[in-house]
């Protein structure tokens, strides 16, 4: 098990993980957050919300500084003390994916709504966020968000012509985003440990915290997963569920998150 004595990177989803999924509440998450930032423990936020939604949440939780993972491994933002450049863009851009979105959607005729369709009210009533927040989140650079509209059937298509594209379609707790094939929550966490070892000179011991089907390749990626109760009715199917190596928690969101951390880490 690891313990706050060892050289620790903890990787966490937001939304129903650190932060309730419908709230956007975090405070039970408090005395770990307080715990790891006094061991200097790295918490670094992995997520599908832009950039600019995560140095914002950064800010309030106190984590300014330190790298995230935004839109689902497409944007990387590196440790503020390296000298590498602010931010890495993976893949194809946003401005290249969409245009290919809304071609597919006119020669298909699927029925789906993309954050580019609607203004921030929307996204407002969609997500619970404020009006500050909701512009934040149509602030993509590497990935289109959206609802899914039409059925199972034609998502498995949607996803054919996707690949054709070299796209990729990857779902969250709530929303579907859509980034380069190139991309994932796992290459970024593979690349960031990879920075760590090199610029910290550690082999770094790793923990991830994830709620929905696209954290899979994050928790996969990771030494230990903490496994937390979500709404999705997919689940999390995991390469290897080793009860030694994953927890599965009794308690959605924030207080999942303290559970998983009570767990490896107590």
């Amino acid at each position: 098990m690891p313990s706050l004595q060892e050289t620790l990177l903890v990787f966490s989803d937001l939304d129903g993980s650190l932060l309730d999924i419908h709230t956007y509440e975090w405070r039970p998450a408090l005395p770990w957050l307080d715990k790891l930032q006094d061991a200097q423990i790295p918490v670094i936020l992995c997520s599908s919300k832009t950039a600019a939604e995560m140095r914002d949440i950064q800010e309030e939780l106190g984590l300014e500084g330190l790298p995230f993972i935004a839109e689902n491994g497409a944007v990387i933002q590196s440790d503020v003390r390296w000298e590498t450049g602010p931010r890495l863009i993976q893949g194809m851009p946003h401005r290249d994916i969409s245009p290919r979105i809304e071609q597919i959607r006119l020669q298909t005729g699927f029925k789906f709504t993309t954050f580019d369709d609607v203004d921030v009210h929307v996204i407002g009533e969609w997500t619970g966020l404020n009006r500050y927040r909701a512009a934040l989140a149509r602030r993509h650079e590497a990935s289109v968000t959206l609802i899914w509209r039409d059925s199972d059937e034609k998502m498995a298509r949607f996803e054919e012509e996707l690949a054709l594209c070299g796209l990729k379609c990857v779902q969250g707790a709530r929303f579907w985003h859509v980034l380069d094939a190139r991309c994932g929550k796992d290459m970024a966490v593979s690349w960031l440990i990879d920075r760590y070892a090199e610029r910290e000179q550690m082999i770094p011991t790793t923990i991830g915290l994830g709620d929905g089907p696209n954290d899979a390749p994050l928790l996969d990626s990771v030494d230990f997963a903490v496994v937390i109760k979500g709404i999705n009715r997919h689940g999390i199917v995991l390469r290897d569920d080793n009860p030694g190596r994953v927890y599965h928690t009794q308690q959605p969101g924030p207080a999942g998150w303290r559970e998983g951390l009570d767990h490896f880490l107590s």
